[in-house]
């Protein structure tokens, strides 16, 4: 009976809504993803493995929405109205925190300049060194972060600075 009932149950909480889950890293800035524009990413072309990313759309500290208990700026109010419509959708993996780091089982913070979208999801890294390792088994990395993540996501949002990095974002009216 027990085996009747696990699948099933299995697939309810998996679809349920996260009651408990933990927070968006948010930095200095005060805006979750250091004040950038989330939807920014979505249109930007992505560079080969090993090469950087360009650097996403500076958010404006007027245009905002909140989500997942942060404040995500956003360069234009249709990029909000985009955002605000999916969320999931736009919002970093791992409430923004390193991918590489959630696959190794920890909370560090994202960088919001080291991304890579896969399969139209957002994941954030922490410094270059780091992409690296993470585009070494990319699918792995994410398999391990996805197994890891549920019992690191009520955990408290990184407190930690992200290593040489200050944000340019978001800028004033």
């Amino acid at each position: 009976m027990f085996r009747r009932l696990a699948l099933p149950l299995a697939l309810i909480i998996s679809l349920a809504p996260a009651a408990h889950a933990g927070e968006q890293f948010v930095d200095a800035t005060g805006f979750a993803v250091s004040g950038y524009d989330v939807v920014s990413y979505f249109s930007l072309p992505q560079s080969d493995l090993g090469a950087p990313q360009q650097s996403p759309q500076a958010g404006n500290a007027a245009i905002t929405a909140d989500y997942n208990g942060a404040t995500f700026a956003f360069a234009t109010a249709e990029n909000r109205d985009l955002f605000v419509a999916d969320p999931a959708k736009y919002a970093p993996q791992y409430d923004g925190h390193c991918a590489y780091g959630v696959a190794k089982g920890g909370k560090v913070p994202g960088n919001p300049t080291l991304w890579r979208i896969v399969d139209g999801k957002l994941y954030l890294n922490i410094t270059r060194n780091v992409v690296g390792f993470w585009e070494e088994d990319v699918p792995g990395n994410i398999t391990l972060a996805q197994g890891n993540w549920p019992g690191l996501d009520p955990a408290p949002a990184s407190a930690a600075k992200i290593p040489d990095f200050t944000s340019a974002a978001p800028v004033a009216n």
